[in-house]
């Protein structure tokens, strides 16, 4: 038996392949995150603590966030976009409201990687503000999320890292 802990794989990207910037379905859209979605994003986790660790599971947030810590995680979350390590998006509805974010990430780095997940190529996580989570786009963002893996990353086999998956 293999022993993977503290491993991660990298994305496995072609050459000449770039992220999308933005993404639409439905009344979901998503927007490489930046510091200038900082306000936003600080608001929606503060108001979400509960229910991401509900819904999404894992280790972040521990608690209530700042703008300056989430400053520096903007900023991570920036730079492992342009140099293909990761891909974060804050999440909107087509009427500007946030809703929350969604995460791409290599394996291993939130899910750590076993014999039931070192075949997949990308560990798919997302959130909701407790607003979007009553409005339906907890499920509306998985289903968006899905059509996006499908139809604009070259991953052929994401894993959904949830901890409440949508028809679970």
């Amino acid at each position: 038996m293999v022993d993977y802990r503290g491993l991660s794989k990298r994305l496995d990207l072609p050459a000449d392949w770039a992220a999308p910037a933005a993404l639409a379905h439905g009344d979901i859209r998503a927007y490489a995150l930046s510091r200038e979605h900082l306000d936003d994003d600080v608001r929606g986790i503060n108001a979400s603590l509960e229910l991401i660790r509900r819904t999404r599971g894992g280790s972040w947030p521990t608690g209530p966030v700042t703008a300056e810590y989430n400053y520096v995680d903007a900023v991570w979350h920036e730079c492992e976009f342009r140099d293909g390590g990761s891909f974060t998006y804050a999440v909107y509805d087509d009427g500007g409201q946030y809703l929350g974010c969604c995460y791409l990430y290599p394996m291993g780095r939130r899910t750590p990687l076993s014999g039931e997940t070192i075949d997949y190529d990308v560990d798919v996580s997302w959130w909701v503000t407790p607003d979007a989570y009553e409005r339906g786009h907890y499920t509306a963002l998985y289903t968006a999320l899905r059509h996006w893996l499908a139809t604009a990353f070259p991953f052929s086999k994401p894993y959904y890292s949830n901890r409440e998956i949508p028809g679970d």
